[in-house]
């Protein structure tokens, strides 16, 4: 559930995005959405009057989610993107997955089955279906080898989220959050004419800024990472592949997109890849039961570290 609403989310914003790319310049609409995020998420993290600690063997694993996937991962995407075209961001970066499969195996010692790599081939080709194979534009190569790190640094990210222990998914997000943003944060001093231009007065600005920042940036993250902590990180990355279903139909009922029929084989084949995963994922079953299983008292210690 965390993991779909999340990718929803995500799939908005993609049509969000279009409307505002024009205005702001893609760097600083990703250190303005980490900014309007923080503030949401430091007040939700009063009002829920979490306990906060100081665990430096966590803390080192948030610094690298921070960098590797708040950062990396989202500079990556942009300039990968501006190089090739949405589209191709949009077939290279269905790889995530079965990036997560791996680092899942190689980090997490997650069983490597038959049915994730199923799961993932499914998949990718439901995207294909989806978004085509055309490869143009200008330094495409450059572009495409921008795009497989973020998918990279992406998948990277959401595995290391998995091996986090004393920290809730919200005060893992807000503490990558201001990593982001103290390591964004030169790039915008080097360029404030792209910042100061920006017409904050304009009410769509402001409504596309609050719906990126706070629901996409910080109502998602919380709830990926969340999601991350329950499902299997080769089971989870499958849900991420729901974005271009949610973006191409936005696209089509709110922008006059075309949606062809590659668009409803290859939905129906992403969303059977993920039941499929989700059904035979033998490792989040049996963390369930092992929650079943586990006494009081340990649940109540557990729970109270996760708070």
């Amino acid at each position: 559930m965390f993991l779909t609403i999340a990718s929803i989310i995500w799939g908005a914003m993609f049509v969000v995005v279009k409307i505002i790319v024009n205005e702001v310049h893609p760097i600083q609409l990703v250190w303005l959405e980490y900014l309007i995020a923080l503030v949401f998420l430091i007040g939700f993290s009063i009002m829920k009057k979490e306990k906060w600690h100081i665990n430096w063997s966590d803390l080192k694993l948030i610094f690298w989610i921070g960098i590797i996937g708040n950062t990396i991962s989202l500079v990556a995407q942009e300039m990968g993107t501006g190089l090739s075209n949405a589209q191709t961001g949009s077939v290279i970066t269905s790889t995530i997955p079965a990036f997560m499969i791996i680092f899942g195996w190689l980090i997490l010692k997650e069983k490597l089955d038959k049915v994730k790599v199923l799961s993932v081939v499914i998949a990718i080709l439901g995207v294909v279906m989806i978004v085509g194979l055309k490869m143009s534009g200008t330094n495409v190569i450059l572009g495409v080898l921008l795009l497989v790190l973020d998918s990279i640094a992406w998948a990277l990210m959401s595995v290391l989220v998995k091996k986090v222990k004393t920290y809730s998914s919200l005060q893992i997000t807000i503490m990558s959050t201001v990593v982001a943003v103290v390591a964004l944060t030169p790039f915008i001093l080097s360029d404030m004419s792209s910042l100061t231009s920006i017409n904050f007065a304009d009410p769509t600005i402001i409504l596309s800024l609050l719906y990126i920042g706070a629901v996409s940036t910080a109502v998602a993250y919380v709830m990926w990472n969340r999601g991350l902590q329950i499902v299997s990180a080769g089971s989870s990355g499958l849900f991420y592949l729901i974005q271009p279903i949610v973006g191409s139909f936005l696209g089509w009922l709110l922008l006059g997109e075309q949606i062809s029929v590659g668009f409803i084989i290859g939905s129906a084949m992403i969303l059977a890849s993920v039941w499929i995963s989700v059904k035979f994922d033998g490792s989040s079953s049996n963390e369930t039961r092992l929650e079943r299983t586990r006494p009081a008292k340990l649940n109540a210690k557990l729970k109270l570290n996760n708070n």
